[in-house]
């Protein structure tokens, strides 16, 4: 009479109970049909971005064509009086809107990168200059707030082309004021932004 082997193998169908046999996996909840039609409608609603990006591309768009006429404009008054004082705030007057043009187009591609899609014009990888990418809010703000800072200080320029002694104490609460502004500007970018700083490596 033989004896009844311990080790034959347990019945079909029956898992193998031990310490190193896998847990089955609990039974996912299904889930809501109100709940996955509501967030594919918040993946839909991120196309609304496209109107504040057309907008801002056509707002750009103009600047550019405003500052140009401007431009032939200002050739015509510096050929009548070529020796005018206030011939340059003409130029500055350009370089002004031109940088706020510039400022809508950086502030449309930087929505579009941040809610759309990566800008791949050709499909073959080819994104835009690494200063011109966008991969949080922070940069869009760091971009935005840098030519705010400098059609600022344009704009200053300007007006000190264009003030007399009589107004030299307004001209100069106004340039308290724009320096206020400026280091206020330049302080948050340094220390306002919401990605933690990495620590400096040590070699």
């Amino acid at each position: 009479m033989t004896e009844p082997n311990s080790r034959d193998p347990e019945p079909e169908g029956e898992p193998m109970a031990g310490p190193g046999a896998p847990r089955p996996r609990p039974a996912r909840p299904t889930e809501n049909r109100f709940q996955r039609n509501f967030e594919r409608g918040l993946g839909l609603a991120q196309l609304t971005v496209l109107l504040p990006v057309v907008v801002l591309l056509v707002s750009g768009v103009g600047a550019f064509v405003y500052a140009s006429v401007y431009a032939v404009h200002a050739v015509g008054d510096i050929t009548r009086h070529p020796f005018y004082l206030n011939n340059l705030r003409l130029f500055l007057t350009e370089i002004d809107v031109f940088l706020i043009g510039a400022t809508l187009i950086i502030a449309a591609f930087g929505l579009y990168e941040l809610f759309i899609s990566r800008v791949d014009p050709d499909g073959a990888g080819s994104r835009l200059p690494a200063w011109l990418e966008m991969h949080d809010l922070n940069d869009l703000k760091a971009r935005v707030i840098s030519m705010i800072i400098l059609v600022t200080a344009v704009t200053f320029t300007d007006v000190l082309l264009d003030f007399d002694q009589a107004q030299a104490l307004d001209v100069l609460y106004l340039g308290a004021g724009v320096a206020i502004v400026i280091g206020a500007l330049t302080l948050y970018l340094r220390y306002g932004s919401d990605t933690p700083r990495e620590p400096a490596r040590r070699d």
